[in-house]
């Protein structure tokens, strides 16, 4: 009762908040049922004369704190939560707070690492930037007579509890949501928060942000135009992480950009076709690559920083990406339609004909118009509403991905207005598909499926040998501890007949395989 109190007081102060900043102005009331419209309607009566219709919600999030900024950065990656419109603005938000002292972080780092700043590191400056997790440092290492340049992110002091607060009220406010709401329990709203809570709990454990740069490092270490951040492990923990200084430009640095003549076309495909390469080829991607936290270095290579937010995708669901990806290449909707059921996305009672002309919809749009016309963001607006029609649940993992590729599209197109994205993709689709999906794919697919045959064949021996160490195990129970009698042998038999007809034809069968591989050797 008290832990829910205390919800309900939190989530009080946030809906204030909104009310004061104009937030519920930017709900549509017309499809909520009565008692919500009512209670928008008081709500608007308390909103600042001063809130405009920008940034509105930004600006709530900003007053509510940290956690609340976080949220609003992950519903900027679920427009199928917010909306594609409210996701956008999302985007601008700033997860930007003042630094803490560098004595603090100086005392944070020596309890972590067990040792003197000053042996850690030669020079320590203060903060460079600063948010709502952590912030980051410039330093300098000494060693074998020479001086390298290392950033050091820290976290903040006693951040974890105030999260853990915030993210306990959303999950109150998720299930409530969700007991009342269709709509709530097909977006599931409590999926979303678990997800949000995962995300917060990798940020803050600064080991796990240094392991996903060492795995990222290891997959693009033959990409010629993408490299990340080198990690310094003896230099890194739980509340430490300390990396590669990067001298690059900053791709939101249009400026120097311009001064250093870099040929910023081919930077733009660079982006496109490194993000597609990672979530293909990878299944690991970069989930926050926007300008600030991309640079280019002076072999105009793409250097990715901040590994917070990352994103996975199994083979099932890269296989589902490139057929989709390459149907809208080709034109070819119908095959998008069917992936679609084959992945169990779509349930099987929906029209395969119906949803491909749905697919049709979306695809036609975009090969009659001219490439730079061409919106990614009006693309994901429209796949949304097809799968919302369709009855397809959520599927946050994809979700990410597509808003990802929007992101990274809009960074692309910065550098080259006239950039075709699809002609742009194809190389990097069509590769994968010739791998993954060709013959070369299919024998591979094929010798891991033999590998998986031979496990379980290895397991038969074993499997019998256990059978007949258990019958000698029942027979010698039966001669020397537990003596049965004829009748209640015979009474047992006919009562455990018919329940051991399938072991006993399990056991021969078992035999005669072992006597097949025998004879076979």
């Amino acid at each position: 009762m008290i832990s829910s109190l205390s919800h309900i007081v939190r989530l009080g102060r946030a809906g204030f908040v909104f009310a004061r900043e104009g937030v519920f102005g930017l709900v549509d009331p017309s499809p909520l049922p009565p008692p919500a419209q009512a209670a928008i309607r008081v709500a608007r009566l308390i909103e600042r004369r001063d809130a405009k219709s920008g940034a509105r919600l930004s600006r709530a999030l900003t007053r509510l704190g940290p956690t609340y900024v976080k949220l609003g950065q992950f519903l900027a990656t679920r427009p199928d939560v917010v909306g594609v419109a409210m996701a956008r603005d999302l985007e601008s938000l700033q997860d930007r707070l003042p630094p803490f002292p560098r004595d603090e972080a100086v005392s944070i780092i020596e309890e972590s690492l067990e040792k003197p700043v000053s042996q850690v590191f030669s020079s320590f400056s203060e903060a460079v930037a600063a948010a709502s997790i952590a912030q980051v440092h410039r330093a300098e290492i000494a060693a074998n007579g020479e001086t390298k340049t290392v950033a050091v992110k820290v976290l903040r002091p006693n951040v974890g509890a105030r999260f853990a607060h915030d993210l306990d009220a959303f999950r109150y406010a998720a299930r409530k949501a969700e007991s009342v709401s269709s709509e709530a329990r097909r977006l599931r709203l409590t999926e979303i928060v678990e997800t949000l809570a995962r995300s917060v709990a990798m940020e803050m454990d600064l080991r796990l942000e240094a392991a996903a740069l060492s795995e990222m490092a290891e997959n693009t270490h033959n990409d010629s135009d993408f490299r990340v951040p080198g990690v310094d492990w003896d230099r890194t923990s739980h509340h430490v992480l300390t990396m590669e200084w990067i001298d690059g430009i900053a791709l939101n640095d249009h400026a120097r950009l311009d001064a250093s003549h870099i040929d910023q076309p081919a930077l733009g495909r660079k982006i496109i076709q490194s993000f597609l390469r990672h979530a293909l080829r990878d299944g690991f991607f970069h989930a926050d690559m926007h300008p600030g936290n991309l640079f280019v270095d002076s072999q105009e290579r793409l250097v990715a920083v901040d590994f917070g937010i990352m994103g996975r995708l199994g083979m099932k669901e890269r296989m589902f990406l490139a057929q989709i990806l390459y149907g809208f290449i080709t034109r070819d909707y119908r095959r998008v339609a069917e992936v679609h059921f084959e992945a169990g996305y779509v349930p099987a009672h929906h029209s395969v004909e119906n949803f491909a002309q749905a697919i049709r919809a979306i695809g036609e749009p975009i090969h009659n118009r001219s490439a730079d016309e061409i919106s990614m963001a009006k693309l994901l607006t429209l796949l949304l509403e097809v799968t919302g029609l369709f009855d397809m649940r959520t599927r946050p993992e994809l979700i990410l991905l597509q808003k990802t590729m929007v992101v990274v599209e809009g960074v692309a197109r910065g550098f080259d207005p006239k950039l075709d994205i699809w002609t742009t993709a194809d190389p990097v689709v069509r590769e994968w598909i010739e791998r993954n999906l060709g013959p070369l794919g299919r024998i591979q697919a094929a010798v891991g499926g033999a590998g998986e045959m031979g496990r379980a064949l290895s397991g038969l021996p074993a499997l019998a040998s256990r059978s007949v160490a258990l019958l000698g195990h029942i027979e010698t129970i039966t001669r020397d501890g537990l003596v049965l009698s004829p009748e209640t042998v015979q009474a047992i038999g006919a009562a455990k007949a018919k329940a051991t007809r399938w072991q006993s034809a399990a056991l021969w069968l078992i035999a005669l395989i072992l006597v097949l591989i025998f004879l076979s050797s």
